[in-house]
């Protein structure tokens, strides 16, 4: 026994309305009674409901629809589309609470001073502010810089140590691959 349709009720309505499969068919397709198909074909049963097509969800073909319409006693196979999702550790913005988001800007600060050589889009990005905020803090002309204090953002949960390994790695190559052109202007 295979998976009811998406919607039954709206999928029910579509085929009662556009095929002349039998109420039997629908129903066992639908996973609905056949006397709620009865029901639909007068119109006691899902008024309101509009009906949804299966064939543009993909979860019937024409031809499916076809081969069922002409044999009676054939059910409807339903098509399953597998489709695999990816789970490679995918970036979601977590929630920072009010009280933490002001320990932003002395994040980034705490970044500027020990890691100079990340890119203020960098440190923008590890710590969530823009990077206009980054590049004004790095330049002391921050609106509130005189009240800045330095905070490691790792130990305030800001991001992860691999987070900040990472960004500083790419940095590395960031400065390396520079070097390399300019070795070869000269």
């Amino acid at each position: 026994m295979s998976n009811a349709p998406l919607m039954p009720m709206a999928t029910a309505v579509w085929l009662v309305e556009n095929t002349s499969l039998t109420f039997r068919q629908i129903a066992e397709f639908c996973k609905l009674h056949e006397v709620e198909i009865q029901g639909i074909a007068d119109g006691d049963v899902a008024k309101g409901i509009v009906g949804y097509n299966p064939i543009i969800a993909g979860q019937l073909t024409r031809e499916e629809i076809r081969l069922s319409s002409e044999d009676p006693d054939r059910e409807l196979i339903l098509n399953v589309n597998e489709i695999e999702i990816e789970s490679d550790e995918k970036k979601f913005k977590k929630y920072i609470p009010l009280s933490k988001r002001q320990d932003k800007p002395d994040s980034a600060l705490w970044l500027i001073k020990q890691h100079s050589n990340l890119k203020d889009s960098q440190i923008a990005k590890l710590v969530g502010i823009t990077k206009n905020s980054a590049t004004a803090i790095r330049n002391k002309s921050y609106w509130n810089f005189n009240n800045l204090n330095a905070k490691d953002p790792v130990a305030m949960g800001l991001f992860t140590q691999k987070d900040l390994v990472n960004a500083l790695e790419k940095a590395e190559r960031r400065i390396k691959r520079e070097k390399k052109e300019k070795e070869k202007e000269k």
